[in-house]
């Protein structure tokens, strides 16, 4: 991608100002090719919150939106890379390049590493950024990745990303919807890569992936605040039962990223752990109540959680827990509990006072957060917050809270 002098001052000159509002001024910059200005400029915002370090780089170039809107975090780039054994990370083929995000953060630990994306625009995009952050030792290869991979030679370790939308624009939820589909390519991989990291979506059903994928090694649930990203699976030559592969549920927080050694809420387990583990249950809340992170409630460590940090569930079904003491590390949102009250008209006023805002969440209860809100008449926001959920003798109940703040959060 080639910018005249022009276009990059006014790149610089406007990297703050609405897109919107500067596509409206063609004609007072005849000099100016402004629809490439305005993608680096829509793509250097958009970096300032997803990709920090390159968005603090002058030089850098940008995709259209939808590549940019695809591609991972910095944190969760960052995260991947803590993956990968030291020991192991010689050659890395990256076979669904895209903007290379994945594959600049993952190639830092490797000495040689492809990057191959059949979209030229992409690959051009890649050649230009690659030797500005340091990375010379990333080839670009513009090439379908399955073709690539058929005639590659074998690699320490391969990482793709099938695309997770139809041809229409939508999501999909299972490999085989997925292009390529990986469980398809599952031998092929192994017979040119020791290793396999297949990035997938966090709509995905982890244990059918695991049965559609044979030589499953360990899995990643990657959330960033909260909200789940990405599931991670890594493929290896031996054979690991499905019970027993390592489950890593990690939440990371937006700026960092460190993985699993840095920052982050980490919890582990196997279901055959799940399974065997007690869980015990009460019919009445304690002082304080906890909803594990959004990884932990996408692999379903349900019971397993209890014992570790030595809380009990509220109901089989709720995922809410309690304690006495307070847990200062548990993997999730901490709450001190300053009442609890049933659905009486009553109780609720003596519970929920005048307050006219909290954040509602609804956990096992036969109610939407909508139609509670309507009931009790509160808005959104604020720093109540109630819990609508069941307890373990069945009784549907509200929980007034307070947040707790984790160590880490009250430093920032």
């Amino acid at each position: 991608m080639e910018l005249n002098d022009e276009t990059l001052r006014f790149i610089s000159t406007h990297r703050n100002d609405d897109v919107r509002s500067l596509a409206l001024q063609a004609q007072k910059y005849p000099d100016v090719d402004l629809p490439a200005a305005l993608i680096q400029i829509a793509g250097r915002q958009a970096a300032a919150e997803k990709i920090p370090s390159w968005q603090a780089m002058d030089g850098i170039l940008y995709p259209r939106h939808l590549s940019l809107e695809q591609c991972s975090s910095e944190a969760t780039a960052q995260y991947k890379a803590s993956v990968i054994p030291e020991a192991t990370a010689g050659t890395l083929a990256d076979l669904t390049g895209g903007f290379g995000i994945d594959c600049a953060f993952l190639s830092a630990k490797f000495r040689h590493a492809t990057y191959v994306e059949r979209q030229e625009a992409l690959c051009e995009i890649a050649a230009h950024n690659f030797p500005l952050l340091g990375l010379n030792h990333i080839q670009v290869k513009n090439a379908d990745g399955v073709s690539y991979l058929q005639e590659m030679s074998p690699a320490d370790w391969i990482f793709i990303d099938p695309a997770r939308r139809d041809g229409h624009g939508g999501k999909t939820v299972a490999i085989a919807d997925c292009e390529p589909d990986v469980a398809e390519l599952e031998t092929l991989l192994l017979a040119k890569a020791r290793h396999v990291m297949v990035k997938l979506s966090p709509m995905l059903d982890l244990s059918l992936a695991i049965q559609d994928l044979k030589h499953v090694q360990e899995a990643h649930i990657v959330s960033v605040n909260n909200e789940c990203k990405e599931l991670l699976l890594i493929l290896g030559h031996s054979t690991v039962a499905p019970d027993d592969i390592p489950i890593h549920c990690i939440n990371l927080p937006a700026k960092e990223g460190k993985g699993a050694q840095g920052t982050g809420q980490l919890f582990s387990f196997t279901r055959s752990r799940e399974l065997s583990s007690p869980a015990t249950y009460t019919d009445v809340p304690g002082k304080y109540l906890y909803e594990p992170n959004a990884s932990i409630l996408k692999a379903g460590a349900f019971r397993n959680i209890a014992p570790i940090y030595k809380v009990e569930k509220l109901h089989p079904n709720s995922h809410l827990y309690t304690s006495d003491e307070l847990v200062e590390n548990f993997p999730g949102r901490s709450f001190r509990i300053t009442g609890v009250c049933t659905l009486n008209k009553k109780e609720i006023k003596a519970v929920l006072g005048d307050i006219r805002k909290a954040n509602v969440t609804v956990r096992n209860f036969p109610a939407s957060v909508a139609e509670l809100r309507k009931r009790i008449k509160l808005s959104e926001g604020g720093d109540v917050y109630l819990f609508a959920t069941t307890l373990n003798n069945e009784q549907k109940v509200l929980i007034r809270c307070e947040k707790v703040l984790h160590p880490e959060q009250k430093a920032t």
